[in-house]
């Protein structure tokens, strides 16, 4: 990281991703061309999760190759008074495979759903009931991670 003053912990990225309201996901497809895409992730243990259709490019890149890089932002303020921006950022690399197992699926979707939809908990079961087989759940090791900040002083 270039700029070591703006280098942050563990403890600093693993809030950057529990609270970024998305993520951005990277690939590089079969055309050895980088494909992103803006995802909502949570996070469980060491892991992250997200959901997806069961078919799309997004599928067929990770079936060829898991490799994935995560981008995190969240916080983000222009500065008033200067030419600069506050932020505090994490970037996660690891390989993303899709889960089978139907009890780590709910596991990850309910972990999704507390955190981007709680109103809607009452109803987990039924809509789980409805689309767990046509919903595809990816996990992502957190092999590397990395935290940056500019932080209001």
């Amino acid at each position: 990281m270039r700029r070591k003053d703006r280098e942050r912990d563990y403890n600093f990225a693993l809030d950057v991703i529990d609270n970024a309201p998305y993520a951005v996901a990277s690939f590089v497809d079969e055309n050895n061309m980088p494909y992103a895409i803006p995802l909502t992730i949570t996070r469980i243990g060491e892991n992250l999760y997200f959901h997806s259709a069961m078919e799309g490019r997004k599928c067929d890149i990770l079936k060829r190759s898991g490799d994935v890089c995560v981008s995190f932002v969240y916080d983000v303020e222009p500065a008033l008074d200067k030419f600069t921006t506050y932020y505090k950022s994490a970037i996660v690399k690891g390989k993303a495979v899709e889960i089978t197992d139907i009890n780590e699926k709910i596991e990850a979707l309910r972990a999704l759903c507390e955190r981007f939809c709680p109103s809607n908990m009452p109803d987990f079961d039924n809509a789980i009931a409805r689309s767990i087989s046509r919903t595809a759940i990816y996990k992502i090791s957190m092999d590397e991670v990395t935290a940056k900040g500019k932080i209001h002083e």
